[in-house]
């Protein structure tokens, strides 16, 4: 369009010279010598999506010819991070537990028990993509490639930076590498306010998190090592099993008493585990956090899912050691 543009401008340019040189009357310019009309242009190339490569959790180098569009999610922390980074009309199913945000009930489900998969609902959804977490054994997500499928594990990450690198690369197989950075920068934000905070506290409560007291004798609980483990320390507390060898396990109510938690958070709040029951137990009243009513329920969600929300949970874990500092 430049091209006869500029030829067009050349012969008026060239109809006032002659004008000009006849004594400055423009002439007309006869028919079979006007200004030739344009060759159509060359047909357009076909621009060709940008092939991505990225390596996943399990060290595989997962290869797309383009962002994904048929997307399977099998985990509730990679569905809330495809959702997040905007990829969320691209998913086409995910797994049964996956509820966050709302609009995910309406997908269609695959049943999943005891991080059994079945793969013949995840194949019939014809997915050009799946994304697991390694909730699953590694024979598993095997099955699922042989069958032909594209698996990218999303690894668990230890720090928040993990996070961020989890984000961007589902945003760079999903083709949403904007938003997923908008997103990262928008977290690293959160967390620094967080932390600057933290900074001024001048007590270190010691923090117990219950996830399963099913047997208020042996509550299952985060060790160190433990992205809960992280989020207590980031927010001011000490965590109450820093001293049990594994990252998730059970502790003794005797090494609990011997602690003596300042405070005691409940995730498993939602399993009907309540303030109430917990001052209820044997042994259990001896404790500063059960004698000072700081026995709190929370949204395990926020702390147990590694998806985007564990910025949320570092903030309400924050509010709920020092609250003195949020106010």
């Amino acid at each position: 369009m430049c091209k006869v543009r500029f030829l067009l401008q050349a012969a008026v340019y060239a109809m006032l010279l002659v004008g000009c040189a006849a004594g400055g009357a423009a002439q007309a310019v006869p028919t079979e010598t006007a200004a030739p009309s344009p060759s159509p242009a060359p047909p357009t190339a076909t621009t060709l999506p940008t092939p991505i490569a990225v390596q996943d959790g399990s060290g595989q180098i997962v290869r797309l010819t383009g962002p994904a569009t048929r997307i399977v999610s099998l985990t509730p922390s990679t569905t809330e991070i495809l959702f997040a980074v905007g990829a969320g009309s691209q998913v086409v199913g995910r797994d049964q537990f996956s509820d966050y945000p709302s609009q995910v009930k309406s997908l269609p489900s695959i049943s999943t028990s005891m991080g059994q998969l079945n793969t013949e609902e995840v194949v019939a959804l014809k997915p050009d993509l799946v994304v697991s977490a390694p909730l699953f054994a590694p024979e598993q997500i095997q099955t699922l490639r042989n069958l032909g499928l594209t698996v990218f594990v999303v690894p668990n990450p230890t720090d928040f930076e993990g996070l961020y690198q989890d984000i961007e690369n589902v945003g760079a197989l999903t083709g949403r590498s904007s938003e997923a950075q908008a997103l990262v920068n928008t977290s690293q934000g959160r967390v620094a306010a967080v932390e600057q905070v933290i900074s001024k506290a001048t007590t270190h409560p010691k923090v117990f998190y219950e996830l399963d007291g099913s047997d208020p004798a042996k509550p299952y609980t985060a060790g160190p090592g433990s992205f809960i483990d992280l989020v207590i320390r980031m927010a001011g507390g000490q965590n109450a099993a820093a001293g049990l060898k594994v990252d998730y396990a059970q502790i003794s109510l005797e090494e609990l008493v011997s602690q003596n938690p300042d405070e005691i958070v409940l995730g498993d709040a939602a399993y009907g585990i309540t303030v109430a029951s917990v001052k209820a137990r044997p042994g259990w009243g001896v404790m500063n956090a059960v004698k000072n009513n700081a026995v709190f329920p929370f949204d395990d969600n926020l702390v147990s899912r590694p998806g985007p929300r564990l910025v949320d949970g570092l903030e309400a874990m924050a509010r709920l050691i020092h609250p003195e500092l949020f106010k």
